[in-house]
């Protein structure tokens, strides 16, 4: 039986446009959708863009056949959880497992994807580098420090295609490139160190700098309270509602003390869990190494 896990994301760590450019920092969590190959001829009922997924990899791979997938998920959705990204990138993988015992590389998934929608690059392993949008950009920056994650949802769902389709967004999105430079650099340099706080500081800064296309209420003060029980920054989904409250792994006594704080002082957002910044990329199993 042929298992795929893609990682969901905790928004992302930066995100914004280069010299008009789309990108972002991946956030991947240890929060999954997993895909399963079933037999029987009965067909199973999967969500549209599931299906899509299938049915072009089958054609990008010149095959024909039949299919059936189950999909498990406790990823939120419309939440900037890179719930789709993950449900599209494991059942293409799965598909191409199944149908021609294919490893796709990451490149391929992603081309397959983003000829869906726009799309999160957690099933690449690490920290990657991404244009969400036409793929331009696909570079790796390394593996991430132990960090934790308290995630938030500000309430209420944002739809991928039409966020992506606003017309103000490229003017929005210029407007705060100077920050998101910066916001680069600090995350870079934190990879590269291993340091969570210079992660923490960048994602704090790309978040801050979000606001002024997708406002989340109480984000200045969740900040503020955070720094007081030592989390080293703030990750947000940039069209989403979420966003994470980040701790050094090494650092973890003020967490839950932060965590009731934050909901005592702002009763618009809601926790969801503690999750953990992993490498990203897909969890299969049921596959030998020749792919059978």
């Amino acid at each position: 039986m042929i298992k795929v896990k893609a990682p969901g994301s905790c928004g992302e760590l930066v995100q914004g446009t280069i010299n008009g450019g789309n990108f972002l920092i991946t956030c991947p969590v240890d929060w999954y959708s997993e895909v399963t190959v079933v037999s029987g001829d009965d067909p199973v009922h999967i969500e549209p863009k599931t299906a899509a997924a299938v049915s072009k990899t089958f054609q990008y791979l010149n095959m024909a056949g039949k299919l059936n997938l189950t999909m498990e998920s406790d990823l939120p959705v419309g939440k900037g959880m890179a719930s789709s990204s993950a449900d599209i990138s494991a059942a293409c993988q799965a598909a191409a497992l199944a149908l021609a015992g294919r490893h796709l590389s990451c490149d391929e998934i992603a081309d397959i994807a983003l000829s869906i929608e726009p799309t999160d690059g957690i099933f690449y392993p690490g920290i990657m580098m991404f244009d969400h949008v036409e793929g331009r950009i696909r570079r790796f920056l390394g593996n991430p420090p132990p960090i934790h994650i308290a995630v938030f949802d500000a309430g209420g769902q944002v739809d991928t295609l039409a966020f992506n389709g606003r017309k103000d967004l490229a003017a929005l999105n210029q407007a705060k490139e100077p920050q998101i430079r910066a916001a680069i650099e600090l995350v870079e340099q934190g990879l590269e160190k291993g340091d969570a706080r210079l992660i923490g500081q960048g994602a704090t800064m790309s978040a801050l700098a979000n606001q002024i296309i997708l406002y989340k209420p109480c984000l200045e003060q969740v900040i503020n309270i955070s720094r007081d029980y030592g989390a080293v920054g703030i990750c947000a989904a940039h069209s989403g509602t979420v966003f994470g409250v980040m701790f050094s792994t090494d650092n973890m006594a003020g967490h839950q003390a932060c965590v009731k704080a934050i909901g005592c002082s702002c009763t618009e957002v809601v926790y969801l869990k503690t999750v953990q910044l992993i490498t990203g990329g897909l969890i299969i199993t049921g596959v030998d190494r020749n792919g059978r």
